[in-house]
């Protein structure tokens, strides 16, 4: 892939709601397009990932007051854990969820399948200025009134 090159001057005069927005659209149209080839969306991703990382802790009701607010695509969560369940991906014992076999089988291949995507985001862009980016664009969301903490 070859990139123009500009200016410090030129890059500086840009518009961030540009760039920001078309960054966003295109990285999370890339990430929902690997997901949906194992018929997932973003917020089942999410869940896998939590109830893997920690087994056993979470609810229903902790998973979703935790996912919520990272939503955009209005989820009825309760579905998607019924959804999950009818799949034989997680089970529920004493209301907490617990990823199975098959569900770890799938929570890795939507893995390897987002890394790809995250591969191609990063093509050409070394750790140090991903990290500044993301620095950055961290203390932007701070400066105009949101957290500037990690998620």
């Amino acid at each position: 892939m070859t990139i123009k090159e500009y200016s410090q001057e030129q890059l500086a005069a840009q518009p961030i709601g540009y760039w920001t927005r078309e960054a966003a659209t295109l990285a999370i149209g890339g990430l929902r397009t690997a997901l949906a080839e194992e018929t997932l969306t973003q917020p089942h991703w999410w869940t896998l990932n939590h109830i893997a990382a920690t087994p056993g802790t979470w609810t229903r009701t902790t998973l979703t007051t935790k996912l919520a607010p990272f939503d955009d695509q209005n989820t009825d969560f309760e579905a998607l854990y019924d959804d999950l369940t009818t799949r034989g991906w997680i089970t529920e014992t004493d209301n907490r969820l617990t990823l199975t076999e098959a569900g770890e089988a799938g929570r890795t291949r939507a893995h390897d399948r987002n890394a790809q995507v995250h591969t191609r985001m990063r093509q050409g862009i070394s750790d140090t200025e991903y990290a500044t980016t993301i620095d950055v664009l961290r203390r932007l969301v701070a400066n105009l009134g949101g957290s500037g903490d990690l998620p």
